[in-house]
């Protein structure tokens, strides 16, 4: 499976376009989009590519993962899938544009048209994409681990060096640790992780010199 990272909005927010190269199948995960200009970035990716876009996902509703989801899911006619604990999260996105002095428009609610399942498998061409539930950094957060590619996008559970700041409505600092502990360092050492912000890691690097762990 190919991916690609875009750093958008003013909080260096990554999303992940992810598809495959023979039936040309993909996903978006967390549209992080907050201009007319990032959006026609990843729309003409998307074109380039020639990727048929078969999902829309979120690690979690925060709104820097958020900003772009009204162009995906108009523009591409996508349902939004995340964890069902994040609904609050998504149906108060104004609050959130509020909390962070956000000058953009309004951000209108954000409904979870398909609540996500822990070990719900998305396929993806010949791959999947397994859903993990890590809650802490939010209460709905997951992870998304492509096996056959080695290679897991966690949202901001599990960063290069850190971990995700609990100090936001729903933040949970223990869940988060024992999220991490029990759902991502047990994957294989050498898979890719690729969070929400910052450079990628392994979690073989992740579990051995993360001070946070």
């Amino acid at each position: 499976m190919k991916i690609q990272p875009f750093q958008f909005n003013m909080f260096g927010e990554l999303t992940y376009i992810v598809w495959d190269q023979e039936s040309h199948e993909g996903a978006v995960i967390d549209p992080g989009m907050s201009t007319t200009a990032e959006q026609k970035l990843l729309d003409q990716f998307i074109n380039d590519h020639d990727i048929k876009l078969k999902y829309l996902l979120y690690t979690h509703l925060h709104i820097d993962h958020t900003l772009g989801h009204d162009h995906i899911a108009e523009a591409y006619k996508l349902e939004s899938r995340a964890g069902s604990a994040d609904a609050p999260l998504g149906t108060g996105r104004a609050q959130q544009a509020r909390m962070f002095n956000l000058s953009i428009a309004t951000p209108s609610e954000l409904k979870i048209d398909i609540p996500l399942r822990d070990g719900e498998l998305l396929p993806i061409g010949k791959e999947n994409l397994e859903v993990i539930f890590v809650p802490g950094h939010s209460p709905g957060s997951v992870a998304y681990y492509c096996k056959e590619s080695g290679f897991v996008i966690t949202g901001d559970a599990l960063f290069n060096g850190s971990i995700g700041r609990t100090d936001l409505p729903g933040g949970n600092h223990r869940q988060l640790i024992e999220s991490i502990r029990t759902r991502l360092l047990t994957l294989p050492p050498e898979t890719v992780v690729l969070p929400g912000h910052g450079p990628s890691t392994t979690i073989e690097h992740e579990k051995s010199s993360n001070p946070f762990l």
